[in-house]
């Protein structure tokens, strides 16, 4: 039987190309250019945070920083804060939006418009037709990313081309049979990195580490050998693949847009769900939202 998530992996094109068209409208509520912004998020929704303000950076659109909800400091000035949320009511994300309230302008992207992160926020834009039934992340968090490169004036259209190839091609070869999984990015592929690890490790509770590409000689490499695949979001570092090969490491670059790169992570990582017995739309020890009980008085 087919689960959540791989039906929401193989949408991913679908929903890439419904963020471009909506992208090309009046979207009130996301940064504009010389704003100083701060992107903010939980989990998945960090890691494209992270993603998104390298890439706003590189568009030369103003100072952007990421955060976690939870770490986001307190009283730093901002035009803008752009909280990152498929469900819209963890506790963190409303919290922060609270404290925010008539200080600084706050703008929610959500996938339920159903849940309190509509009124906690001043401006909000809804990706409903990415929300998910699946407790690991995929599309939501892609589509959103998706946007926001568009709404920078950045090119999607061969990102969801290569989509398309990624919910299609095969999977690259041996790096199935391999245990330990690391994965390497720079500037905005960094985020990229660190989600494809996060999923590595909620669907298939693998071993899976990431890097900024240039750090990873830095001590990391140390782990890789014969059980280990590397794998590189956009281009390497000069002499890279050379060291993992030397190794016995398996290297792993596609050809494809670094999101698109990110879906056959995502495959990856199902597929080793479901040769391992698990279940990756309910990973253990997990929910859709992250909801705080109050501490006791």
């Amino acid at each position: 039987m087919t689960t959540h998530v791989e039906t929401e992996i193989a949408d991913q094109p679908a929903c890439w190309q419904r963020a471009a068209e909506l992208a090309a409208t009046p979207l009130p509520g996301l940064p504009e250019p010389g704003e100083r912004v701060a992107v903010v998020g939980c989990g998945t929704s960090l890691f494209i945070a992270q993603a998104y303000a390298a890439l706003r950076e590189g568009a030369g659109q103003g100072e952007t920083d990421a955060f976690a909800a939870s770490e986001t400091p307190a009283g730093r000035p901002y035009d803008r804060v752009v909280a990152l949320r498929r469900s819209g009511a963890t506790t963190e994300i409303l919290e922060l939006l609270g404290d925010l309230r008539g200080a600084v302008r706050t703008t929610a992207i959500t996938g339920d418009p159903g849940t309190p992160v509509m009124t906690a926020a001043d401006d909000v834009v809804v990706l409903d037709f990415a929300d998910e039934r699946s407790v690991v992340q995929t599309r939501f968090a892609t589509t959103t990313l998706t946007l926001l490169r568009a709404h920078l004036g950045l090119d999607v259209a061969a990102a969801v081309a290569d989509a398309r190839r990624a919910v299609g091609q095969d999977l690259p070869a041996g790096v199935a049979d391999r245990t330990q999984f690391t994965f390497l990015g720079a500037g905005w592929t960094v985020g990229l990195a660190s989600e494809a690890a996060l999923k590595m490790r909620e669907a298939s509770l693998s071993w899976a580490e990431s890097y900024p590409a240039k750090e990873y000689r830095h001590g990391p490499i140390a782990i890789t050998d014969e059980r280990s695949a590397v794998w590189m979001f956009g281009p390497a570092p000069e002499g890279l693949e050379e060291q993992v090969r030397e190794t016995g490491g398996r290297w792993v670059q596609p050809d494809l847009d670094p999101a698109a790169s990110l879906i056959l992570a995502q495959r990856l990582a199902v597929s080793l769900a479901a040769a391992r017995g698990l279940d990756p739309d309910t990973p253990r020890h997990l929910t859709r939202s992250v909801i705080l009980r109050p501490a006791a008085g």
